[in-house]
């Protein structure tokens, strides 16, 4: 895959089945340190308000998301992109994505935990717009470590400055 290392990697995004667990685990084993289990996924995936969304490329699954519906926020359980395939452009895809179902009116919000000692995450949420809004402390079960909350906040399209409504009185008074 080296070839394309240098430019996006167009995927389609589609609703996770059950035949893209074994594909889904191999990126979460080759991704984390401290996998989840196909049981994890499982358990997860049965709950009314959890949803599992994949990336593929040529038929292959590149990559996955975990997220949770809340009434005015998503909160992003479990996010990885194959190995060859980061740097592409593909989670980037996924998050704008997951950002269409915000709204000014219902969710506004997006929620995910990073750990504290994976950099690499850190900054590529930073990238989409995502802050770190607090620390959880010994916030995982299999280890001592923290994790920041991170956080990104829906922007309608009235905050975009060419859309601004001009104050004609204050123009002609200056």
């Amino acid at each position: 895959m080296g070839s394309t290392s240098k430019q996006d990697v167009r995927v389609h995004i589609r609703w996770m089945i059950r035949r893209d667990m074994p594909e889904v685990l191999d990126i979460e084993n080759e991704s984390f340190e401290f996998p989840w289990s196909e049981e994890d996924f499982i358990r997860c995936l049965r709950q009314r308000n959890c949803i599992g969304m994949v990336a593929e490329y040529d038929e292959q699954v590149v990559g996955f998301m975990i997220y949770e519906l809340h009434r005015t926020r998503l909160h992003v359980l479990n996010f990885s992109v194959a190995e060859d395939f980061r740097r592409q452009g593909v989670g980037r895809q996924m998050v704008d994505k997951l950002a269409t179902k915000l709204s000014s009116q219902r969710r506004t919000r997006v929620l995910l935990e990073v750990r504290e000692t994976n950099l690499e995450a850190q900054l590529f949420f930073k990238s989409l717009g995502f802050r770190a809004v607090s620390v959880l402390r010994n916030y995982y079960d299999d280890s001592p470590e923290d994790a920041y909350l991170m956080q990104y906040r829906y922007r309608a399209a009235e905050e975009d400055p060419a859309i601004i409504p001009i104050n004609r009185i204050a123009r002609l008074a200056g």
